[in-house]
């Protein structure tokens, strides 16, 4: 089996996983479904941040579907260990756990999703991979074993991601919440001189390769929400 990273507008690669809802095949368990999906890692089980961390997606599971997305979470913990933890996550925080944990004792698909990294050998860091409904990686994020995730900003990016795809134009900074053009889109660059003299012309902007557009309000609305 290869290690290699899948990258960003690849393909994700094709696995058959252990997980607390039973054996899963990824990406098709979603993108059959015509779903998007988000499958994050954690060091492990029955440890602070990570309880705060499923706490906090599994309050937002319902966001989640919202937008048509589904979560599934890793650890190098045993299955058992998993089933453990979600039922005291349950029982003492009075949070249910919607989504499937993968089990992977071995890491031999933390290390095939590039998780192992040198701060923590044997666990994996905090990885989020976004996956869309045609199985293409959009977006890879990592965070440190000390520091939870924002579960709002990656709402965020996948609500984002989507309105770029229905649009065709380009999100700014902190969308739709930009200091310098608020909830509205970027267009993407004239690719000859002759548009890029029009460009100016048509739309509002500070250069030719700069122009930016209305958004649609719908889509506006949708992310939000879970604005910065």
């Amino acid at each position: 089996m290869s290690e290699r990273i899948p990258l960003i507008g690849e393909k994700f690669p094709e696995m058959e996983v252990v997980t607390t809802h039973g054996r899963i095949k990824l990406p098709d368990h979603f993108t059959g479904q015509g779903k998007w999906f988000i499958l994050f890692s954690h060091p492990g089980d029955f440890t602070p941040v990570c309880t705060t961390e499923f706490y906090s997606f599994s309050r937002l599971y319902p966001e989640f579907e919202k937008l048509n997305t589904g979560l599934i979470g890793l650890s190098v913990d045993s299955n058992i260990s998993h089933i453990e933890w979600v039922q005291w996550i349950e029982k003492n925080l009075g949070v249910k756990v919607p989504f499937p944990i993968i089990a992977d004792p071995t890491g031999e698909v933390a290390r095939r999703l590039g998780m192992i990294h040198p701060e923590s050998p044997t666990a994996a860091v905090r990885a989020v991979f976004v996956v869309d409904n045609r199985g293409i990686v959009r977006a890879i994020l990592y965070y440190p074993l000390e520091l939870g995730r924002n579960v709002k900003e990656i709402l965020r990016v996948v609500a984002t991601l989507q309105a770029i795809d229905r649009t065709k134009m380009v999100a700014p900074a902190n969308w739709p919440s930009n200091e310098l053009i608020g909830d509205k889109m970027i267009l993407p660059p004239p690719s000859n001189v002759a548009d890029a003299e029009q460009r100016l012309r048509q739309y509002k902007g500070y250069a030719w390769w700069f122009t930016y557009a209305e958004a649609p309000k719908e889509e506006v609305e949708k992310v939000k929400p879970y604005a910065p």
